[in-house]
């Protein structure tokens, strides 16, 4: 996880005096956080990966994929879940559950059609992605919309929280 955080690092532009410049559509698109933020279906994932000190990793030049859950299914975890994991003490937890959703660079729903493979996070914990059936299942969440591109990577909406395998 410390290479992970190590690479996160944020892009500077130099532009020339006097030089006029054009914003393609990728400089338009906002970041997997911003994009999180306006969707407001994420408020709950959002407010974790402020806790847990993500932010500023998830904002940064990337690329990442995110398996992003729904508030629904943060509310779907027993009573006391959310609350324990945003806890000073929880923290730890917490943040292996969040990079156990990220996967560095970004992987479109066309790259892995028909597939079944794994693909390590940014937790350093491999995660199974089966993308061969009717619907495409990650860690035993089902993915509900794929494909949502970012200026930093690609969220793909996930309809449960994913917790990384026991040791």
């Amino acid at each position: 996880m410390k290479k992970f955080f190590a690479t996160a690092a944020v892009a500077l532009a130099a532009f020339s005096f006097g030089a006029t410049t054009t914003a393609s559509a990728e400089d338009m698109k906002a970041d997997i956080v911003d994009t999180a933020v306006a969707a407001g279906s994420f408020n709950l994932l959002v407010a974790a990966v402020d806790a847990a000190g993500l932010v500023d990793v998830l904002k940064s030049e990337g690329p990442f994929t995110v398996f992003a859950p729904t508030d629904d299914a943060f509310a779907a975890l027993p009573e006391g879940t959310v609350e324990a994991l945003l806890a000073e003490e929880g923290l730890g937890t917490l943040t292996t559950i969040l990079t156990y959703h990220v996967v560095p660079g970004k992987v479109m729903s066309a790259d892995i059609a028909g597939q079944a493979l794994e693909a390590e996070t940014a937790a350093g914990i491999m995660l199974a992605i089966d993308a061969t059936g009717d619907s495409v299942m990650v860690g035993g969440a089902t993915v509900v919309a794929a494909d949502i591109e970012t200026s930093n990577g690609v969220i793909h909406v996930i309809d449960s929280i994913m917790l990384p395998p026991a040791n």
